[in-house]
Formats: C-alpha cells, sequence, structure tokens
C-alpha cells in the first residue's frame, strides 16, 4: 500500500489515470496527471469574493475536513492538435469530455477509499454540472480551488494554466488527512498576456468573440457550447451535457506547459 503522504497519493493518481484506458475500453485521451493539496485554511474564505458569492467552503463537504486535493488531468497532445481545426470541436474532443468526467469521478472516489483505508473520510462534488444555469457560476468551482491550491494560474481564456498547461480537465475533493501544502505553479502569472507579453491566441481562437483582453462573455460562450451538442450530427449520441468546445484551449502557448516559467 503506498504511503500517506503527497508522494503516494500522487503515485496512486499516475497509476490509475494510466489505467484508464483499459477500463473505459478506448486508447486512452489522457497524459500523467498533476495532484496537490493544501491545508484548509483562511485562503478559502475569499471564495465568494473571488469565484461566485454562494461558493462552497470546502467544510460545507466534510465539516471534519483538513487538508483540499486538487489533480488536473492533462490530455494527449495529438487529441488537442486534432481540436485546432475548423471552428467546431472534433469527435474525439466530445468524447474525452464525456470520458473524463467519468474519469474523475472514479478517480476521485478511488482517492477517498485509499484513504478511508487508512482511517480518514472525504467529501466530493460532482465532476461538472454543480453550476447554477442562469447566472453560469458554480457553487464548487475546481478552478478557483485549484488556483487558491497553487496548482495553476488564470489565463486570459479563463482556464487555468497549470505547469503542464491548460489543456485538460480539474478534479478535487477534501479529506480529514493532514496532507500538508504542496504548490506546484512556481510563478505569480502564467499567461503571457496577463505577464504583459505579446499573445491574445486564446482570443483569436474563440468561433464566437467570447473572450477579450479584459473579460469573458459566459453567456456568449454557454450559447455556442449547447449549440455544439445540439447541431454536430457526430454528437447526437453523446449524453445532453456535452458541452464542448475548447478551441481556447487548442495549440495555445499555454496549451502543455506555463509560458511564464520560460521568460
Amino acid at each position: 500500500m503506498n504511503r500517506l503522504d503527497i508522494n503516494g497519493l500522487r503515485k496512486f493518481a499516475d497509476e490509475y489515470v494510466a489505467a484508464g484506458p483499459t477500463r473505459t475500453g478506448t486508447e486512452g485521451f489522457w497524459q500523467t496527471p498533476l495532484l496537490v493539496s493544501a491545508p484548509i485554511d483562511e485562503r478559502f474564505d475569499l471564495l465568494p469574493q473571488i469565484a461566485f458569492n454562494e461558493h462552497m467552503h470546502p467544510r460545507d463537504l466534510l465539516a471534519t475536513a483538513k487538508s483540499l486535493i486538487v489533480f488536473f488531468i492533462p490530455f494527449k497532445r495529438e487529441l488537442v492538435k486534432e481540436n485546432k481545426k475548423g471552428d467546431r470541436p472534433c469527435r474525439n474532443w466530445g468524447l474525452a469530455y464525456v470520458e473524463t468526467n467519468d474519469l474523475i469521478g472514479r478517480l476521485s472516489q478511488a482517492v477517498a477509499a485509499f484513504l478511508f483505508e487508512k482511517g480518514f473520510k472525504s467529501g466530493l462534488t460532482p465532476a461538472t454540472h454543480n453550476f447554477d444555469e442562469d447566472i453560469l457560476m458554480a457553487r464548487w468551482s475546481h478552478k478557483h480551488l485549484a488556483f487558491l491550491a497553487n496548482l495553476g494560474r488564470f489565463g486570459t481564456h479563463h482556464m487555468l494554466i497549470t505547469p503542464i498547461g491548460c489543456a485538460g480537465r480539474l478534479g478535487s475533493l477534501v479529506t480529514e488527512a493532514d496532507l500538508g501544502d504542496h504548490p506546484m505553479i512556481e510563478t505569480d502569472l502564467a499567461c503571457l498576456l496577463k505577464a504583459g507579453k505579446k499573445c491574445g491566441k486564446c482570443i483569436e481562437a474563440c468561433p464566437v468573440d467570447a473572450l477579450s483582453e479584459n473579460g469573458f462573455d459566459r453567456r456568449r460562450c454557454w450559447k455556442r457550447l449547447n449549440e455544439n451538442r445540439k447541431t454536430l450530427d457526430y454528437f447526437a449520441d453523446l449524453p445532453e451535457t456535452t458541452h464542448v468546445c475548447g478551441k481556447c484551449a487548442a495549440l495555445m502557448p499555454c496549451s502543455f506547459s506555463n509560458p511564464v516559467a520560460k521568460l
């Protein structure tokens, strides 16, 4: 059995994601994940200010929780490259969304079971669709939790840029285990444009002009995601919750790395 520390949890997550393709019957869409932990301290009191005024506190999931765990599952380069073409998401991008939601849920449950064997309870949330569709804000934002746990920094595209980029998906849970503070991002910024450098490629890539240097039109983006699911024939067999696009993450300077760290 792996040790109960951050390295043991990272090894557990690595092995679980690597075994994912055999569970789903696909070739797999993922690379090795990142995982961080953070003590549940005063930083999380900021969630209603930086995310959503009704955002849950980590201890709302589990009153006895001591640590937050956040993980990032990056997509393979081939998938991201395939989704670059055209102004609509490719079939595999939709499949990857569905299967990654399932993987995030299963990995969260597996980590919780791993911790339970060590004597610690955990609290879980869904991988996605825990948000208010009227205002398009989540009561449990994996992105904002990951930001506070120092897994990454926000980009102009409003996604989180980790040390291995933004092209992937996030999951999180809380636990009674005291895992300590284990950040991964090493720079205050990870977006070239935010760092004052020339970029803005994600703005150019958005097919509905939902992005600008200083803003994000959530409704315009959400309308496009719904439209893709309803109008693309090759999404017809996928769940109605398959709301995908991904053009602002496809072959950007921040897709597979933190470009600011290279400056």
